[in-house]
């Protein structure tokens, strides 16, 4: 069935036709009595051909197409896709591109409803937690779909929507905080180096990778842990509507998408259809349509991009052996 919105850009193209078929008539066919009517019903056509292209446009101005934005999420987490001294995965999702999508169609006054795909390890906490609260924010139904991977951070933007749907084989879960860095003091006094710091606070240089550690500095680097993992269980529990405790015995565990759904992480598993068709009904419409909103860039961003790309595919091995070594944080 052709929805009312359909009906109305037919409505536009159609009346535009027939005013352009007017005027090349009255042109072209009606008015000249010289050689011209010989090509009055070419240019006729012609200018009907045009008018109905012009129609379109200001059809599709004024009704567009599309009631419903689908951002995606995919790749690791992090503040702007990079975050190192050599380059990330091309994959990666800068948080904040995905946030600028989400409230462009906020704004947007032909979007109806969001809905955001899911195909992510997770990553850095605050980033993901910025694009949770954008989702929040999003004034509409919101659905988030997980694909193949919906784990950590990608579970904590997910808390933010008002349903989550996946597939039968996708993963989800990881509700949990990790802390790591690179042990270096043994491989560094092999070597003949050591490690002098002159810091200003007893915790500056805590987690430093040429330095052992003291018991003091794990007990505090693992506060760290523990409260951001205390802030992440109370993010999933009141966004899913799930008791602390429950999301506290999952021990960051994953789960594939039916025993997900069988014990409540997951509202309903279905394809990307069942989802879409969940959403019409929402909206009380027979069908949507989605567009996919992707971040405006600059031209010198996006050649930064291609470049980053360049430099992956040359560097991506060397990163894990050249990183700092510093503690880091992430879901």
């Amino acid at each position: 069935m052709v929805s009312s919105r359909g009906i109305g850009r037919l409505a536009i193209v159609l009346l535009g036709a027939a005013l352009f078929a007017a005027v090349g008539v009255g042109l072209f066919v009606v008015a000249p009595e010289t050689l011209a009517d010989l090509f009055g019903v070419l240019f006729a056509l012609v200018t009907v051909v045009l008018g109905i292209r012009f129609a379109g446009n200001v059809a599709g101005s004024l009704l567009p197409a599309y009631d419903v934005a689908e951002v995606a999420v995919e790749g690791p987490i992090s503040r702007d896709g990079g975050g190192g001294p050599l380059p990330s995965s091309p994959r990666s999702t800068p948080a904040d591109d995905i946030v600028e999508q989400i409230d462009r169609a906020n704004d947007d006054e032909n979007v109806d409803a969001l809905l955001l795909k899911l195909n992510t390890p997770g990553g850095e906490v605050v980033p993901s937690d910025d694009i949770k609260l954008a989702a929040e924010r999003f004034d509409g139904p919101t659905a988030a779909y997980a694909t193949d991977v919906c784990a950590s951070g990608g579970y904590w933007i997910a808390s933010g929507c008002d349903e989550l749907w996946a597939r039968d084989a996708s993963v989800v879960g990881s509700i949990g905080v990790i802390g790591a860095r690179v042990n270096a003091n043994e491989l560094a006094e092999k070597i003949g180096l050591s490690y002098e710091g002159f810091t200003a606070g007893e915790y500056k240089d805590a987690g430093t990778a040429l330095k052992e550690m003291t018991d003091d500095e794990r007990e505090y680097l693992q506060g760290l842990v523990d409260d951001y993992y205390d802030h992440f269980v109370e993010r999933v529990s009141d966004g899913r509507d799930l008791e602390p405790s429950f999301v506290r015995d999952t021990e960051a565990r994953v789960y594939l998408g039916e025993q997900a759904h069988e014990i409540g992480l997951v509202d309903e598993l279905g394809t990307r259809e069942d989802v879409e068709d969940a959403i019409a009904a929402r909206l009380e419409v027979d069908e949507v349509t989605v567009e996919e909103f992707e971040p405006t860039r600059p031209l010198m961003r996006r050649l930064g991009a291609g470049a980053q790309r360049v430099a992956y595919a040359f560097g991506s091995g060397l990163a894990g052996i050249a990183g700092d070594g510093e503690f880091r944080l992430r879901t």
